[in-house]
């Protein structure tokens, strides 16, 4: 039988509403291109068959249209999602976690401010470097084992962009609108942001050390790092040292006592030991980003966490986890706080699964990178859609599949239940007119217009030396 909350019917209208008020231009066939999303059976996989669900009231031509002259109110749909109700961690406090997933278009020689987009392959080295619009997602986690997130901010990144910098004003922008709308307050918990290798954490910690967060982030296995520096002796003649003695992560030699080792039993990951070390710096050097900084470089202190494990899914000998998080004098019960965190990290891979291979995010082939922004917006209206209608959904599971608890539900479970759901709720968008098709291109003629051809990858170089700077300059 179908569940039935008042709160969950409430948000769910709510969001639909102020979802079509941020449609600024084809409202209504943007609106029902989504719901044809959340109802078709199956996962999307052409464009073409949205328009045959039975939501989608309209032609295709519609809806080609609608992602080519459609418009969306970006800034309001952030500020709505920013207002939804927000997961919350064990102790109440607020988990973000960012990371970057591609649009793959490797063959689209006439879409414009493509980038390289680093993609894994099944094989050891295979990794590549395809072509794609990447996008940086932001999305609060829940506690405990699901494949539930909340997706609350997506941008792309640009030919002329500096991943860091963007990503640093995405998550200062983002807090400062769960701020706004109640979220956090001040006296409440840190907000903690989980990232993986690919991002300077350190660097991220300095842009944001003005606001309420703490960064924890994977560093790779051959990182050098540097331990406080040691007080100075009386007596001790010469230059005092900026940094303390060296602790490679690759070399255990050079490991100090720790300050912390606790040891967790885990359901999934057998024993988990982990392993901290108090006021851990990077050695920064006057190059990349930090080519211009002003005045002398900066100590940016935290603390270094090792993690180990007895097993992985499909790999009985792992190998250990090194994380480096912004807060400094943490207790053992903090260092376990924030490598669980961390997992909950891998929480956004099964997000990004579900929006491209159930969703259709990816599948559609657009030629421009505002018509890919308006239909990856149209994507997460359709997942928060999901995540709010999960109260409301039965389990419409398949003969084959196990019988799941009503707060266990999956994603593709609760859009099986979808349609039932949308009957019961607002339906804003309007009735198709009648209409007459146009003529289209005269019979015989060809299409004479050649399209623009781009390159692919950087426009901006930035000069990761004084030497390389000067050279560039002089």
């Amino acid at each position: 039988m179908l569940g039935d909350t008042p709160v969950g019917r409430g948000d769910l209208a709510g969001f639909r509403q102020e979802f079509y008020a941020s449609l600024t231009a084809r409202a209504d066939a943007l609106f029902e291109l989504t719901d044809a999303v959340l109802c078709a059976d199956g996962p999307v996989r052409s464009l073409p068959e949205l328009t045959l669900v039975a939501e989608h009231r309209r032609g295709h031509g519609a809806m080609y249209d609608a992602l080519a002259c459609g418009r969306i109110s970006a800034r309001r749909l952030r500020r709505v999602l920013a207002g939804l109700p927000l997961p919350r961690a064990v102790d109440g406090r607020i988990v973000l976690a960012v990371d970057v997933s591609p649009w793959l278009r490797p063959d689209a020689t006439t879409s414009d401010q493509r980038l390289f987009c680093h993609v894994y392959g099944r094989g050891k080295g295979n990794a590549q470097l395809i072509p794609g619009w990447p996008y940086s997602f932001v999305a609060a986690l829940e506690t405990g084992r699901t494949s539930w997130t909340a997706v609350l901010d997506a941008v792309r990144l640009g030919p002329a962009d500096d991943a860091t910098a963007v990503t640093a004003t995405q998550l200062r922008a983002v807090i400062e609108r769960l701020t706004s709308a109640g979220h956090w307050r001040p006296g409440d918990p840190d907000i903690v942001i989980v990232t993986d290798t690919g991002y300077d954490i350190t660097r991220l910690a300095y842009v944001l050390a003005d606001l309420p967060v703490e960064l924890v982030g994977r560093l790779r296995s051959d990182r050098v790092l540097r331990l406080p520096k040691p007080p100075r002796l009386p007596g001790t003649t010469g230059r005092p040292p900026k940094h303390g003695p060296e602790i490679a992560l690759n070399r255990p030699a050079t490991w100090i006592e720790p300050v912390h080792t606790t040891t967790t039993k885990t359901t999934r990951y057998g024993t988990a030991v982990a392993t901290s070390w108090d006021r851990v710096h990077p050695r920064l050097t006057r190059r990349t980003c930090w080519i211009d900084h002003a005045g002398e470089l900066p100590i940016i202190e935290g603390t270094l966490l090792r993690l180990q494990v007895d097993h992985l899914p499909g790999d009985r000998d792992p190998k250990p986890v090194w994380l480096w998080s912004s807060a400094t004098d943490a207790s053992a019960a903090d260092v376990d706080r924030r490598w669980q965190a961390f997992l909950r990290r891998f929480d956004l891979e099964h997000t990004f699964r579900l929006l491209k291979q159930t969703l259709g995010w990816t599948t559609p082939k657009l030629r421009t990178p505002e018509a890919a922004d308006r239909w990856t917006w149209l994507i997460i209206a359709s997942h928060t859609q999901l995540r709010l209608a999960r109260p409301l959904a039965a389990d419409l599971r398949r003969p084959w599949e196990r019988p799941a608890a009503p707060t266990r539900l999956t994603p593709a479970r609760v859009r099986r239940a979808f349609r039932n759901i949308r009957a019961r709720t607002v339906l804003p968008a309007s009735a198709p007119k009648p209409s007459r098709p146009g003529p289209g291109r005269p019979p015989g003629s060809r299409n004479r217009h050649t399209p623009t051809s781009h390159d692919v990858g950087k426009t901006v170089k930035r000069d990761r030396t004084i030497t390389a700077r000067r050279q560039h300059t002089g």
